[in-house]
């Protein structure tokens, strides 16, 4: 059974947030904020993958050695794919444990295995499921393979060339701009898209809640 937290997710977000308004400079806080308004005014549910939609046979590069590929992972039930940015992103250090704590428990008890994506080189991961603990697997979708067949991925407008130190290619070890845009997947059986939730706003991902209904409704 999923753990009964009094927090949401969205309380954890909006502390993030308020500490930001307290340390960041004006100038930081609305760059931040421009970027995610700019992805939510961009995003068209149209131009991503539906329900019914057939991914070719795709495999990840595990944290800690190991391949995971879709037909593996969906040949028992379906499988649901958490992508976040990487490692050091401060809101996806908030919501990868958050679903470890609420979401993998029920998603076990209904055999639906459980897996975060991140572009982000393998060993460069090893960081956030070792510091949280993560019960699920952590891989890299290497060159956003499976992001970019979903239309979830995305560049920033301003790419200073060349690139400043500390740069996200840097930091991901992929020498690209791209991310995915945070998203919740559901695969079936067949490397089927069962459904798909894109958070353009990285501050606003789903509630456990929310995902463990939108698979009953898949389901039934």
């Amino acid at each position: 059974m999923a753990t009964l937290l009094t927090e949401t997710l969205k309380d954890r977000y909006a502390a993030l947030q308020a500490e930001r308004e307290r340390n960041w400079p004006a100038t930081q806080l609305a760059a931040n904020a421009a970027q995610r308004q700019q992805l939510v005014d961009r995003f068209d549910p149209a131009n991503v993958a539906q329900p019914g939609d057939i991914l070719p046979p795709l495999s990840f590069a595990e944290v800690g050695g190991g391949t995971l590929d879709l037909d593996r992972l969906t040949a028992d039930g379906p499988a649901l794919f958490i992508f976040f940015r990487f490692a050091g992103c401060p809101a996806c250090n908030i919501a990868l444990p958050y679903y470890a704590d609420t979401l993998h428990p029920a998603l076990a008890d209904r055999n639906i295995r459980l897996v975060a994506l991140s572009p982000q080189q393998p060993d460069r991961l090893r960081d956030i499921k070792t510091r949280h603990g993560l019960p699920f697997p952590v891989a890299s979708d290497r060159d956003n393979r499976l992001a970019r067949l979903l239309g979830i991925s995305f560049q920033p407008d301003d790419r200073p060339s060349p690139p400043p130190a500390g740069w996200i290619g840097e930091v991901t070890g992929t020498n690209d701009w791209e991310l995915p845009q945070p998203a919740a997947l559901l695969v079936g059986a067949g490397r089927v898209v069962q459904w798909l939730h894109v958070s353009p706003d990285w501050l606003a991902r789903p509630e456990t809640g929310n995902i463990l209904r939108w698979i009953n409704e898949s389901q039934s």
